[in-house]
């Protein structure tokens, strides 16, 4: 803790010093010169002066709105941070919606909303199901406000969610969620932001290197340059957005999958790109649950999948087309990978499969998978493999207790990163999901939204896998065609989501206000 003590001086303290969410407004203001740069390049001029103006706009607000605040100390405790994480889910989409609702000019503002926060949570859900209707600064717009919200969890998870012991941190901490271990949040409220600029300093450089080398990778593989940029972001943030609809409209084909494929394990363990949280005291990435339940579901999901689809395939004479059964376990592990790390790809071969054996895969796996989720301080959403580990876990020492009634727990390697309790927590989190998940399909319900379709938007929206609703149900679900008090449902669904309800639950709490 000794790294987050000494305050930076000059124009650093200053920025320090701003609120956490007027800094994401400049940042995000200072984005939009991207999409602008970009249309004017390729001559789609209308739509590049909707973000210049924006920007301009965005970065003057911010230049006075900072000058107002240069010397002011923060008023909020240590749950400042957090209610400005809050903020930039629930208010900040409205001003990145204002130049996409001016590039666009053929849709109401409330999809232009839906749509950003759809970003800005790496859900990835759309409300234009034809990508052509979009141009390329729209679709690099959106991408890039997916790769900043995932940028955003990154950080956040080590600098705010970690000294809080929230977002996963609570099974394996030593104190309730929502408070640090030694209970006082009074003196953390300048360190949280010294915290998150160190945290910002040494993560930033590594996200930005990782897409990077996608895209390059992807380029090389035969992607056009926006797609594979896309594709690139879009992997990282675990938002599952695509200029073209998906992988089947890629050019780069299986190697850009297999390469897809690589990076998604970022999404299943923090460890994979960071040690700074309490989730890499044990073991390494080696012993590490979160990456090896979700290595295990990968290899045996698909192998599953497999066996019914080439028993389905027996049944048609099938069963000796090599190539075919190739595609179709590719099609399946890819797919079960990215579902698992809440992306939403599908793969160009997940079709493959279902031709091969004429058999569906039923997308209550799929929706499965997602609720699941990634690990812990990663952009996947979802409830977290270290969670469900918690749960496993428990389970298996009552189990074993039911055989040695006298036995003494803790001789599990893995099992000393949960505290004691630590499942009990994993459980309350459990309820909290699933009443959440009853409330918001009841609520979908109350709107005119069938039960079947509500219940997958609900899904889609808390576990930020928006692509469920393409391929969860026989039928994809039109986003554009809910009441506008569904879509503002499914909004909440996706900030909920991505923020969770144990967050929520310590911003409700008054007495960590004080100080």
């Amino acid at each position: 803790m000794q790294l987050y003590q000494r305050v930076p001086t000059g124009f650093s303290s200053t920025l320090i010093r701003l609120p956490l969410f007027l800094l994401l407004f400049g940042v995000f203001s200072a984005m939009m010169l991207v999409p602008a740069i970009y249309g004017g390049v390729v001559r789609e001029l209308e739509t590049a002066r909707a973000f210049l103006y924006s920007a301009i706009l965005g970065l003057s607000i911010f230049a006075m709105i900072g000058l107002a605040h240069a010397g002011r100390d923060p008023r909020h405790g240590a749950l400042g941070p957090l209610m400005s994480l809050f903020s930039a889910f629930v208010f900040l989409p409205a001003i990145l919606a204002v130049p996409f609702y001016e590039g666009l000019g053929t849709t109401t503002f409330l999809n232009a909303y839906v749509e950003m926060v759809s970003a800005i949570t790496t859900t990835g859900a759309t409300v234009f199901e034809d990508p052509e209707r979009l141009n390329g600064a729209l679709h690099l717009w959106r991408a890039l406000v997916a790769w900043m919200g995932g940028l955003l969890m990154w950080i956040a998870a080590s600098a705010i969610l970690a000294p809080l012991n929230l977002g996963g941190f609570e099974v394996t901490a030593r104190a309730e969620p929502g408070r640090t271990t030694s209970h006082d949040t009074s003196i953390s409220a300048p360190q949280a932001r010294v915290r998150i600029t160190k945290v910002a300093a040494v993560l930033v450089p590594i996200y930005c290197s990782l897409t990077l080398l996608l895209w390059v990778l992807l380029a090389v593989g035969g992607d056009a340059g926006l797609v594979a940029v896309i594709h690139a972001m879009s992997v990282l943030a675990t938002s599952g957005i695509s200029p073209v609809g998906g992988l089947t409209g890629a050019e780069s084909g299986l190697t850009g999958e297999m390469v897809m494929f690589l990076f998604m394990l970022f999404a299943l363990s923090r460890l994979t790109f960071s040690t700074d949280t309490a989730t890499s005291d044990m073991g390494g990435l080696r012993a590490d649950p979160e990456f090896r339940i979700g290595l295990a579901l990968v290899i045996a999901v698909p192998v599953v999948l497999f066996a019914r689809h080439f028993i389905g395939a027996v049944d048609v004479n099938a069963e000796t087309d090599l190539m075919g059964a190739f595609r179709a376990f590719w099609g399946s592990a890819f797919t079960v990978m990215s579902f698992l790390t809440t992306t939403g790809f599908s793969s160009a071969n997940w079709s493959d499969a279902q031709s091969w054996s004429g058999l569906a895969t039923p997308g209550l796996l799929l929706m499965g998978l997602a609720l699941i989720g990634g690990g812990v301080a990663t952009t996947a959403g979802g409830v977290k493999l270290l969670r469900v580990f918690a749960l496993y876990l428990n389970g298996l020492r009552e189990m074993e207790k039911l055989v040695h009634p006298s036995s003494v727990g803790g001789g599990h390697v893995m099992g000393r990163r949960i505290q004691k309790g630590g499942a009990f927590i994993a459980w309350i989190f459990f309820m909290l999901f699933a009443l959440t998940l009853a409330v918001i399909t009841v609520a979908l319900a109350a709107t005119g939204v069938p039960f079947e379709t509500g219940l997958v938007i609900a899904v889609a929206g808390l576990s930020t896998t928006g692509p469920l609703l393409d391929v969860a149900t026989s039928t994809p679900i039109s986003l554009i065609d809910l009441a506008g008090l569904a879509k503002g449902i499914f909004v909440a669904a996706m900030v909920l989501g991505r923020l969770e309800m144990l967050a929520i639950i310590a911003l409700l709490t008054p007495d960590l206000w004080r100080g």
